[in-house]
C-alpha cells in the first residue's frame, strides 16, 4: 500500500460479549502491521484498544498511543510502543489523532467510540478532510447506526448536498482494501470514490 501510511483504530476499552469483536481486532492489528502501516489509537493495554496495539506490535509494526494523562491507569496505558504521547486533555488527543492519521477505523465500541467515529464523519461532511472514515460492521454492531443515518436523509437532515462521508466494511480484511480504494481513486463496492455511504449491509 503506497497511498497511506498510518490508519487511526477507535474501538472499546472493553471485549464486548462477542468472542468475534476481539478477533476482529486483532486481525486488524495484525494487518496494519503486515501492510507496513502505522496503527495509530488511544494509548491503552485494555478491551479491544489494547488488543489491537499488541497484535500490531507482536506482528512488528510501529504503533503511535495518544493517551490524555487522566486515563493512563484507568486504561492502563500500554508503554511498550515506539510513540506514547501523553495529552493534557480529550480535545487534544483527538486532534493528534486526526493529524497523525490518513484514515479512521472504527471497530465495536461504546459512546467514546461512536463519538470518535461519528467526529471524523462530521468533520468530513463538512469538508475539514478527505480521509476515509470505515465502519467495521462486525455482526451487524454499526446497523442501528446506518438505519439511524438512513432515518436523517429520509426526514431531511442528510441531504444529498450534505451527504455523511463513510464506509462500510463487512470484515476486518475488507477495511484496509477499501481504504485503499478509495484513496487510489476507485469506486467502492458500485459507489462513488468520493467516501459516499455503502448501506447495503
Amino acid at each position: 500500500m503506497t497511498t497511506f501510511s498510518s490508519v487511526c483504530v477507535y474501538c472499546g476499552s472493553s471485549f464486548g460479549t462477542d468472542p468475534v469483536y476481539e478477533a476482529a481486532a486483532t486481525r486488524i492489528g495484525q494487518l496494519i502491521a503486515e501492510n507496513g502501516l502505522r496503527l495509530v489509537y488511544g494509548g491503552g493495554s485494555v478491551g479491544l484498544m489494547g488488543t489491537t496495539a499488541k497484535a500490531a506490535l507482536d506482528a512488528g509494526g510501529l504503533v503511535t498511543g495518544i493517551i490524555p494523562h487522566f486515563l493512563e491507569k484507568r486504561e492502563a496505558m500500554l508503554t511498550a510502543l515506539d510513540e506514547l504521547i501523553v495529552t493534557k486533555d480529550m480535545h487534544e488527543r483527538k486532534q493528534l489523532m486526526f493529524q497523525k492519521s490518513d484514515a479512521f477505523i472504527a471497530l465495536p465500541g461504546g459512546i467514546g467510540t461512536l463519538e470518535e467515529a461519528v467526529e471524523m464523519m462530521t468533520w468530513a461532511q463538512l469538508g475539514q478532510h478527505k480521509k476515509p472514515v470505515v465502519l467495521v460492521n462486525i455482526n451487524g454492531f454499526w446497523s442501528p447506526l446506518l438505519k439511524l443515518l438512513d432515518h436523517m436523509r429520509h426526514q431531511g437532515f442528510i441531504r444529498p448536498d450534505t451527504e455523511v462521508p463513510y464506509l462500510v466494511a463487512r470484515s476486518a480484511d475488507d477495511a484496509l482494501p477499501m481504504i485503499q480504494d478509495v484513496l487510489s481513486g476507485k469506486d467502492v463496492e458500485g459507489e462513488p470514490s468520493g467516501y459516499a455511504p455503502i448501506e447495503n449491509m
